[in-house]
This record gives structure tokens, sequence and C-alpha cells, in this order.
């Protein structure tokens, strides 16, 4: 099997405020297994958070080109990455993924089936993703929101977490007048004191929000798990479960987990977390980071499983190179192609 790489550059349509940042574009490392004349693709996406950059990303996969080598077939060397012995050992989370999504796109090629069934679901997910709201002014946050409704989307979630909680609170009712209708998710990103939370979680209860995405600083979860047993409203950890094993310390604790492909290995990974969550009283969540089409497919295929699906990196930017899984209506479909089901748009081009 043969490994190629290539580098682009995701602009997104506007800069997104978060609590702890605000970003304008990432980096992207498309990535390509061949093996008797077929390709499966997968995409790594650089972030500062977990202190990745495209060059490392870079780096790591050429090393995992040569690990490749040693398989006579994807599916070989998919089993090696299901039992731990591909990559190698330390190999980041989202690196990982990458190279999982390209041999389940391969695999799925090769048996001309899509990956969705390789993953046991008969047909193919659909589900109504979450459309991300930036911290911005409540005037402009309405005007966001009702544009939204009015082209299909039906959850929203909104970004939190300014120096002054009323802020966030004004913005937030402004966005509930505007789609009185409309599912509206919170993020902090940790931005919260439990004093805070203590405090905001009825008055974000009143306002009719669903949950709450990582309303404290990540690093305690126990502290989480706490705010979580007397919390109003459903308490989703995030940034406190990366892995299995952190969805493990935290099953029937917290109301959701947040999976995402890019922090806990992949869609193989993730199918094990709803495994694990399934019957525990935890929910999961699909969620993402902000990537093309490319990065967000494998997580479609695994959204049947999802309680809430947050998959719409792929709609933050301004120009999205790949296509096949929709989300501009706020619905986002696995689709029954052979693999991933996606393909470059008009104009571009995978890597060879």
């Amino acid at each position: 099997m043969k490994l190629s790489q290539r580098t682009v550059r995701l602009e997104l349509a506007e800069p997104l405020r978060i609590s702890r940042s605000t970003m304008a574009a990432r980096d992207a490392v498309w990535l390509a297994i061949e093996h008797q004349g077929q390709r499966g693709y997968g995409e790594a996406v650089s972030s500062t958070y977990y202190g990745l950059d495209a060059t490392t990303l870079g780096r790591l996969l050429s090393g995992t080109a040569l690990e490749l080598a040693r398989f006579a077939d994807p599916e070989t060397a998919h089993d090696a990455l299901r039992t731990g012995e591909l990559p190698a050992r330390d190999t980041p989370a989202a690196v990982t993924a990458a190279v999982d999504s390209a041999l389940l796109d391969l695999i799925g090629k090769r048996a001309g089936t899509p990956v969705h069934r390789l993953l046991d679901a008969p047909t193919a997910p659909v589900a109504a993703t979450a459309r991300t709201l930036g911290i911005t002014g409540p005037r402009e946050a309405a005007q966001q929101a009702a544009r939204l409704v009015r082209h299909g989307f039906t959850v929203l979630k909104l970004k939190v977490g300014t120096p002054d909680p009323e802020d966030d609170l004004a913005r937030v009712l402004a966005v509930r007048n505007a789609a009185p209708h409309t599912r509206l998710l919170l993020d902090p990103n940790g931005a919260w004191s439990t004093t805070q939370a203590t405090s905001l979680l009825p008055r974000y209860a009143h306002l009719g929000i669903e949950a709450v995405e990582q309303p404290l600083a990540p690093g305690d979860p126990e502290s989480l798990a706490r705010l979580a047993a007397h919390s109003p409203l459903p308490i989703i950890a995030d940034e406190d479960a990366i892995g299995i094993e952190d969805a493990r310390r935290l099953a029937g604790r917290v109301h959701g987990i947040n999976v995402k492909l890019a922090k806990c290995g992949g869609v193989t990974v993730a199918r094990s977390i709803a495994d694990l969550l399934a019957g525990s009283g935890t929910s999961l969540m699909l969620g993402c980071l902000t990537a093309s089409t490319l990065g967000i497919a494998p997580a479609v295929h695994l959204a049947h499983r999802a309680r809430w699906t947050d998959l719409d990196g792929h709609l933050l930017l301004a120009h999205d190179p790949w296509t096949g899984i929709g989300g501009t209506d706020g619905t986002v479909r696995a689709g029954d192609r052979p693999g991933l089901g996606v393909r470059p748009a008009d104009g571009e081009e995978a890597p060879r």
C-alpha cells in the first residue's frame, strides 16, 4: 500500500470566536492510501488546542506510511489499527483518525459498500446537525439564527463564556426570541467556574436550553460529574472526555459525552465509546473540529448512534473542497455510495 498526502488551507466564511480564542482558518492534511489502483481518503486538521500544526501532522503521516507497508491489504491494516498495533504508540488521535478514515474508505470501495454498513448500520444515517454560532452581539446572533432557521436548521449551538455572563444571557435570549421553536445548545468551552455554573444553569433552563457542553474548565472531571448530579440541564463532557477511558470514568455520571474523531482516534474508537455508553444513562454526542466534508464524513456514518449531532465543521468554511454529506439544509446524510461517499468538489483535486 502507498500513502500520499497534501496540505491545504481551510478559510472560514467568518472568524469564529469562542471563550478562549478566535479562529479564521486552519490547515488540513489530506491523505490517500492506495492499493491495487483504488484510493481511500482521510483528513487531519491542525489544532492549536491539541498542539498540532500541519508540519507535525505531515511528518507523523509520513511515518505511518512506512508502517502501512508491512500489511498486505487495507483490511489487514485496519484490523491492526482496531487492535492498537497501528499506528505507532503515542501517535496523536488526529493522525490515527485520518488513517482510520482512509482505510475504511478504501475497504468500503473495495467491497462496494458504504462505511455505515461496515459499522453495522443497515440504512444510511440521516441526522439534524447543530449549527454553531460564535460569540457576537445579540442583534447579529439573532439575525444569524433567523437566517439558519429559514434554511432548515432545527438545532443551534451557541458559544458562550464571555467575561460578563450577562452579555451571554442577552445574546441567548435574542436567539431564543428569533428562533422560538429551535433546539438550543450552549458551549462555554470550560469558561465557567462552579459558582458561575450553579448560578447560570437555572437561568438558562428558564430559556429552554436543551443542554450545556463542558461548562467547567477541563482537568477536573469529578467536579463536572458533581455539577451534573444537581444540574437542571443536561451536562455534556467534551474537553474532559478525550478517549475511551475518560468515557468509562464518566459514563452514568454526566448526561452526555461529546465524541470527536480527532480527539478520540477515529470512527472505530468512537463506535466503541458508543457501545460503552449504551444503557449507562449517558448519551452520545458526535462533535467535530472545523474541517472539510472529508474530515466530517466518517462521523456521519455513525450519526444514528447519537442523541446530539454537531457535525457542522464543513458548513463554517468559505469553500468546502469536498462534497457528499450535505448539511446546508440542517441535515447531514451518509448516502449509499461505496466508502465514505465523498468526492472532491468541482475544480478540486484529491491527493495522489
